[in-house]
């Protein structure tokens, strides 16, 4: 019986300890720090649409985005670190310093600079948006957990977690229509190698389309054609139908 139980504890024993690693794992970490910037990212309103998870080609493979914020307002490319301990670089370094101050020791870690990597993922959007050059895509570091950003000096955007909201509401320069908008989106749905939708974000997207379809409507403009809409007089009342009625069949109330 005693030696059952001593085998049963060094199970559980392993099993947590296998458990820990994988939980603590700079994979899953990043895992749930993009978790939490998503839910973050939802509490904007409907004019904007969160793409988690984008793989784009490059010239050399692909490029990895942790966040796509995609708006009449512009494009913002989000790269996010979830980290703990005083944060130390600056653009021009090609690592960073994580220093971790116990009562103990001290351990220092080293990574690739956010702000390069963020600054490539900008450029491989803006590649890409060869119809509207004028777009601006801003690159952001988002450093969510208990790091302290401790000694980072950058010329680019790096901020905590709690300020993300508040620097995506304060641009409010337009450059975008609607429509140009939903042409955004759909150049991301065919360059995007991997788009992980979730519920919400489905949701709030058929909002978005639902919104651009009626405004189109409400202009005149038929939003299957582009063609003009015209007001008919049917077996049931008037209505709206396409000027390039019968190749669209197009009607509305």
């Amino acid at each position: 019986m005693t030696q059952l139980l001593i085998i049963i504890v060094v199970v559980l024993f392993a099993s947590l300890s296998l458990f820990l690693a994988w939980y603590n794992s700079p994979k899953q970490k990043g895992k749930r720090g993009e978790a939490y910037i998503h839910n973050v990212l939802m509490q904007l309103s409907d004019e904007y649409t969160i793409i988690d998870d984008v793989i784009l080609p490059t010239e050399h493979g692909t490029t990895q985005i942790d966040h796509v914020v995609v708006s009449k307002y512009g494009i913002i490319a989000i790269e996010t670190k979830n980290y703990r301990g005083e944060i130390y670089g600056d653009d021009n370094r090609k690592e960073w310093t994580q220093m971790i101050k116990t009562y103990t020791y001290v351990t220092k870690n080293h990574f690739y600079n956010p702000v390069k990597q963020s600054i490539g993922h900008a450029i491989q959007i803006k590649n890409m948006m060869t119809n509207y050059p004028h777009v601006p895509v801003t690159p952001v570091v988002v450093f969510t957990g208990s790091a302290v950003l401790k000694g980072v000096n950058s010329r680019h955007t790096v901020i905590y977690d709690y300020e993300l909201l508040d620097f995506i509401n304060q641009r409010r320069s337009v450059y975008l229509t609607d429509s140009d908008v939903s042409e955004v989106l759909q150049l991301f749905q065919r360059r995007n190698m991997r788009i992980l939708v979730d519920d919400r974000t489905h949701v709030k997207n058929l909002k978005q389309a639902a919104k651009q379809t009626q405004a189109t409507i409400n202009a005149g403009i038929c939003p299957k054609c582009g063609g003009q809409l015209i007001k008919r007089n049917g077996k049931y009342g008037s209505f709206y139908g396409c000027s390039n009625y019968p190749n669209c069949k197009f009607t509305t109330k």
